[in-house]
């Protein structure tokens, strides 16, 4: 009797034995299973939420710090095709000018084989090579100059308010980027489109200013303007006047 009454006892211990192994294996399981679920689903979509709004965010900086409207002109566009063994292979250029209407214009190009492309290229390039033009009064060119690159000669002049912008094709296109609404200029020789805005912006790297060359030379902008005989007050009066 006592011998079966142990057998009892032991049989219980071990089911109550294997019912505990069997729990803590399952909830073991489970353990890992929440993990595994965490890492692969809430967990990972948000790290992938937090990673998101994180490039968003970068996004929306360099669009804060590249922020600035630009004004952006197709000049021209050349297609060229070159013959090979299963017909004819398409490539195209682009040349385009990019201002941002203040002061500042550049000029790219690119090429590509698609159109699309190429002018992304070409904006890409004109961004990089922006250069700083003074304005009087902020419509015009301070004085008159001449440029030239390869074949293409170019003549600007500043204008009197009202004169708009005499110009065409290309030349158009820079000053308009540039923000000029009075002008004339005059292209002498080749109507190549690279020829003519390189003229152009040559002729603009030359245009100074009253007041850079007044801090070149050491004095004030009235001794600048005084020097052609009009009287010191008129001089005064008119470099207050002068707006870059």
């Amino acid at each position: 009797m006592a011998d079966e009454n142990n057998n009892q006892e032991a049989a219980v211990e071990t089911t109550v034995a294997a019912d505990s192994t069997s729990n803590d294996a399952g909830q073991a399981r489970e353990g890992r299973g929440n993990r595994g679920r965490g890492r692969g689903g809430n967990d990972r979509g948000g790290d992938r939420d937090g990673r998101g709004r994180g490039r968003g965010r970068r996004d929306d900086r360099r669009e804060e710090e590249t922020g600035e409207e630009l004004i952006e002109k197709l000049v021209h566009i050349n297609r060229v095709s070159k013959t090979v063994k299963g017909g004819k292979r398409f490539g195209f250029a682009a040349l385009v000018v990019v201002g941002d209407g203040k002061g500042r214009v550049g000029f790219g190009h690119g090429k590509a084989r698609e159109v699309p492309e190429a002018i992304t290229k070409a904006t890409a390039a004109a961004k990089k090579k922006m250069i700083r033009v003074p304005l009087k009064e902020g419509r015009t060119l301070h004085h008159d100059g001449k440029g030239h690159f390869g074949a293409g000669k170019v003549n600007v002049r500043s204008a009197p308010a009202g004169t708009g912008i005499i110009a065409g094709g290309p030349m158009r296109a820079v000053f308009e980027s540039l923000g000029v609404a009075d002008v004339v200029t005059k292209s002498i020789g080749t109507s190549n489109p690279y020829n003519m805005i390189r003229a152009t912006f040559d002729a603009l790297v030359t245009q100074t200013s009253p007041k850079s060359v007044a801090q070149r030379r050491g004095k004030k902008v009235a001794d600048l303007l005084g020097r052609g005989g009009a009287s010191e007050a008129e001089a005064e009066a008119a470099a207050e006047a002068i707006v870059e």
